[in-house]
């Protein structure tokens, strides 16, 4: 092979290896940060074809919805074997806690975030944030409250106090999600205890008021039965009984059901009248 011939073929090889390198795409949900010899560029690229100059690498950050998770399940979450938490309460005793954030990146300062931290955010940030978050949030509550009624408050100081170590690292924190709170055994059957018998007050408290209720209904009634016994008594005339037994005694023979009727005579024995089937 001629020399010419073999400069221009390294020459091709080389324009081809060089404009090959030239265009970098950028995925759906990520920003490219790029990189020229150590040196970074403010500016990223957004989603989509890019034209980049020659020996410039890019690095593709994402910016959609992360997880970390931190359990006592072998592999569940980020690290092998029990990565769950430990911390102490304010009556001192140790609660085991598993734990998922929601995060994710703020595309603005997704060079910042390369430049002082790099790509190893999660590890760096959001680990040690959430770690710290749960020791500080958990010493303000009685291991009672976490496990049971003050759950709540317990997660919302949880993830307020994340947020603020997060602070402005360019890591938006979505959401706390404190899946499996642990206690030592004797302490969790002494609350569970302690839980039983309220429900068994509480339902004994309604079983009380319920009676309470029905028993002052019955005087109630009792009281409108006297009321109308009285008026009755006070307004009951011999005239008005044989006026309503008179009508009485019409309905019942006139009744297609009626056998006989009883007609009473002042103190003396009842007779009976047979009366015909209609």
């Amino acid at each position: 092979m001629k020399p010419i011939h073999f400069f221009w073929i390294l020459v091709g090889c080389v324009l081809l290896t060089v404009a090959g390198c030239s265009f970098t795409v950028v995925g759906a949900g990520e920003v490219g940060v790029q990189r020229l010899f150590g040196r970074v560029f403010d500016e990223t690229l957004q989603p989509g074809l890019h034209f980049v100059g020659p020996f410039v690498s890019v690095e593709k950050m994402d910016i959609r919805t992360q997880e970390y998770t931190m359990s006592s399940l072998t592999k569940e979450g980020e690290k092998e074997g029990d990565d769950s938490m430990q911390a102490l309460t304010s009556d001192g005793l140790s609660v085991t806690l598993d734990l998922t954030v929601w995060f994710n990146l703020k595309p603005e300062t997704a060079v910042e975030l390369y430049k002082t931290i790099g790509i190893e955010y999660a590890d760096k940030i959001v680990r040690p944030a959430c770690r710290a978050g749960i020791r500080d949030a958990a010493v303000k509550f009685k291991s009672e409250d976490i496990y049971s009624q003050k759950r709540e408050g317990f997660v919302e100081l949880v993830n307020k106090q994340i947020v603020e170590l997060v602070g402005e690292r360019g890591i938006t924190i979505q959401r706390i999600l404190v899946r499996n709170i642990s206690l030592p055994s004797r302490v969790a059957i002494a609350i569970e205890a302690k839980m039983q018998a309220q429900q068994e007050a509480q339902q004994m408290q309604y079983v009380i008021q319920r009676e309470q209720q029905e028993a002052e209904r019955k005087r109630i009634e009792a009281e409108g039965l006297a009321v109308a016994q009285k008026i009755i008594n006070d307004t009951l005339s011999d005239k008005y009984l044989v006026y309503y037994y008179t009508q009485t005694l019409k309905e019942l023979v006139n009744s297609q059901n009626t056998t006989f009727v009883v007609l009473p005579f002042d103190q003396k024995l009842i007779p009976l009248m047979q009366m015909p089937v209609k």
